[in-house]
Parts: C-alpha cells; sequence; structure tokens
C-alpha cells in the first residue's frame, strides 16, 4: 500500500477551498414572475464558467439522473420534490414553494459545482455552460461518451490495493458518527426556523400595533366637557397618531431580522443537512445497490455450480452441457467485475467521507452567522426603541416621566 501522502485515497481538501471552486447563482428569470405558467425558468450563473445559462426543473432533473448514473459511487445530493404548478404563481403558497425550490436548487448546483471529483466533468460544464434549447440531449450524449466513473477512473480496478485494512470499520463509525450530528442539526435548524417566523410575527404584531395607535389618534370623537380641564385625554390621542410611523419602523425591522435569520443562519442549516442527506444516501446505495447484486450474483453462481455437478452425474447432451458451462464462465467474469466495484465503491466512500469531514467545518460558521445575527438585530431594534423615549415624554408634556402606576 502506497503512503499516506501518495495514496489517491487521501482528498486535501479545505471547506475554504471546496467554496472556492464555484459560486452558482439560481434566479427565477425576472419577466417571468407573476404569469400564467406551465412551467418556471431559472437563471443559471457559474462564477467559474463566467457564464450565464436558462434551465427548467426538468433540466435538473434529467442531470441528476445522468449524474447519479455517471457517479452512482459520489455524494450526488438529492433534488427538491417534483411538483405541478396550478398555474398562477400569485397565490402565498405558491410563491412559497417556489422560492423554496429555488433556494434547493441553488444549494443542489452548489454543492456540485464544488465537488472535488465531479465539478470539472463534462457533464456537469455541459449543464452549466450549454447555451441551446437540447440540454437534455446533451447531457445524454456527454455520459454515452464516458460512461460511469468505473469505467473511467484509471485506479478503478487497483482500488483494493489502496483500501486500509479496517475500512469497514471507519466506515462503520463514519456513518454513525454523521447520522449523529445530522439529527442534532435537524433540532437545530427546526429552532432557528421558529426563531425566524417569530421574528418576522412580532413585525407583524408591531405593524398592527401601529396600525391601531394610528386609528385612535385620529378619531375625531369630541372630547365631552364632562371630562374636565384636567383632561390630557386630546394631547395623548394627538401623540399616539404621531407614534405609529415609529411603530412601522420597528416592524420593517422586525421582519428584516426574520428574513435575515432565514438567508444567512437558516439557509446555512439546509446545506450543511443536505450535505450530511448525501453522505447518508450514498451509504445507503452502497449497501443496498452494489453489496446486494454482488450478494445475489454469488447465489445465481452457487446454483449454476449445483446444476452442473448434476449434469456431471447424468449423462446429458453436449450441447445443453457446453451452454451451462458457458453461462458459468459469463457469470464468474459478473462476479469479479462486481467484486472490483464492490473495492472501488469503497474506495470513493472513503473519499467521500474526507469531503463530508471538511463540509463539517460549516457548524462553527452557523453558530458564528447566528450569534452575528442576533446581536444586530437586537441592537438595531434597540435603537427604534431608544429613539422612542422622547416621543414618550411629548405623552406627558413634560421631560420627566409620570410616576409609575400602583395597584392598590
Amino acid at each position: 500500500m502506497e503512503s499516506a501522502q501518495e495514496s489517491p485515497l487521501v482528498v486535501a481538501q479545505s471547506l475554504a477551498q471546496l467554496l472556492e471552486r464555484d459560486t452558482v447563482q439560481v434566479e427565477l428569470i425576472p419577466e417571468k414572475k407573476g404569469l400564467f405558467l406551465k412551467h418556471v425558468e431559472y437563471l443559471i450563473t457559474s462564477q467559474h464558467f463566467k457564464i450565464s445559462v436558462y434551465r427548467r426543473y426538468s433540466d435538473f432533473d434529467v442531470f441528476h439522473e445522468i449524474l447519479l448514473q455517471r457517479f452512482a459511487y459520489r455524494t450526488v445530493p438529492a433534488l427538491p420534490p417534483k411538483r405541478k404548478l396550478k398555474g398562477v404563481l400569485t397565490s402565498l403558497k405558491e410563491r412559497e414553494f417556489i422560492e423554496g425550490r429555488r433556494r434547493a436548487l441553488r444549494r443542489f448546483i452548489n454543492m456540485v459545482a464544488r465537488h472535488p471529483f465531479f465539478s470539472e466533468d463534462e457533464l456537469v460544464k455541459t449543464f452549466l455552460t450549454f447555451n441551446g434549447s437540447d440540454v437534455q440531449i446533451k447531457l445524454r450524449e456527454a455520459y454515452k461518451k464516458t460512461g460511469d466513473e468505473f469505467m473511467t477512473n484509471t485506479i478503478a480496478t487497483q482500488a483494493k490495493d489502496f483500501l486500509p485494512a479496517d475500512v469497514q470499520a471507519q466506515f462503520a463509525s463514519s456513518r454513525e458518527l454523521i447520522r449523529n450530528i445530522s439529527s442534532g442539526f435537524h433540532k437545530l435548524r427546526d429552532r432557528v426556523e421558529r426563531m425566524s417566523e417569530r421574528s418576522k410575527e412580532n413585525g407583524a404584531d408591531l405593524r398592527i400595533f401601529g396600525q391601531e395607535l394610528s386609528a385612535m389618534g385620529s378619531d375625531t370623537s369630541p372630547i365631552p366637557s364632562l371630562a374636565g380641564a384636567q383632561c390630557t385625554w386630546g394631547a395623548i390621542q394627538k401623540s399616539m397618531k404621531g407614534l405609529s410611523g415609529a411603530f412601522d419602523l420597528l416592524a420593517d425591522k422586525g421582519a428584516q431580522q426574520g428574513r435575515r435569520g432565514e438567508d444567512e443562519v437558516v439557509e446555512k442549516l439546509h446545506l450543511f443537512l443536505d450535505v450530511l442527506q448525501s453522505y447518508k444516501d450514498l451509504c445507503g446505495r452502497h449497501e443496498k445497490g452494489i453489496l446486494h447484486d454482488h450478494q445475489r450474483a454469488l447465489q445465481k453462481y452457487s446454483v449454476m455450480k449445483r446444476q452442473m455437478m448434476s449434469t456431471s452425474a447424468q449423462p446429458k447432451e453436449q450441447g445443453a452441457v457446453e451452454h451451462l458451462e458457458s453461462r458459468i464462465v459469463q457469470q464468474e467474469n459478473a462476479i469479479q467485475t462486481m467484486e472490483l466495484r464492490n473495492y472501488f465503491s469503497l474506495f470513493c466512500l472513503h473519499q467521500e467521507t474526507q469531503v463530508v469531514f471538511a463540509y463539517l467545518q460549516m457548524a462553527a460558521d452557523i453558530l458564528r452567522a447566528l450569534v452575528t445575527s442576533q446581536i444586530l438585530g437586537h441592537r438595531e431594534m434597540g435603537e427604534l426603541w431608544n429613539n422612542l423615549q422622547p416621543k414618550m415624554r411629548l405623552l406627558f408634556g413634560s421631560s420627566d416621566s409620570p410616576p409609575p402606576l400602583t395597584c392598590q
């Protein structure tokens, strides 16, 4: 086995190096917003390739399908689920769905574009750069030219030689750790989503509060003489109307804080969890796919060998015996290929584990973004509340606040 520095198993990638590979923007085409549509188009802009192209969800779907065929042993992220649009993209639920899918597609394509083993592949390059109308045909052609990674990787058939002796134990411990981290961060994401939603709800409540102040301040009902000369309601009413604008500012700032939490914290949590989920999916494909196929091939081979033994003990036609022998040889070759693929799958899984562990650095970035967002949000809200104090004094006609009310 080669040394660790020379071994192709080693993936010398930090999170910064992965993020530097590319940044891809995914935006709704502006002129299509709010129209009657059967589909939504996206403007895809790759910083690495310095080009923009138009894509539909169906293009992403075909690309994802072929990407899985080409790189079955790699962490290919999932696409957001399919859903037919009802046509008019004006309802709140439709707009929320479209925005959620846009964000999910952006996370997907950025994970792909930053992947160290297929980011420069012809298939990915075609999706990010081809400007023609038949991109799906071009994607299929790109795959046909190359085939899957096992057929093109120069060390695929020697993968076993590079694997550590305890690869299965490493695989099991890594999978368990990622599962635990994923479970914990799912709970954190749910809480941060609720925090962001509460900020927006607080903003909405403040706006309604301001509207109610304005309504009372605009009330033209006369003050009866019975109230007496010391009645201050007129002055208070006037001040209330003036305060409504300040509460509008508070409402805007609360909504802004909620959106900032979604953009700067929740979205990073979604990306982090997408990365972890793609690794969990890869582990599942390894166990349910290549290992399962290998076991079935061995079982089939065992049945053929028993048939051959039975044929040797009883007189049979020469043609039938030769046909069975040919099938056994073919099955032996298939088993050998599957064994090579199994070792290559483990080889790729070992590399992908390193990529996922590089992404774990995002945990620190997420927590830092949460703290920064909360500090900024509370500071901005605090400044607006402080600005209200001089206006509140006007309610009492002096610079001094009245004595606190007490309940007897």
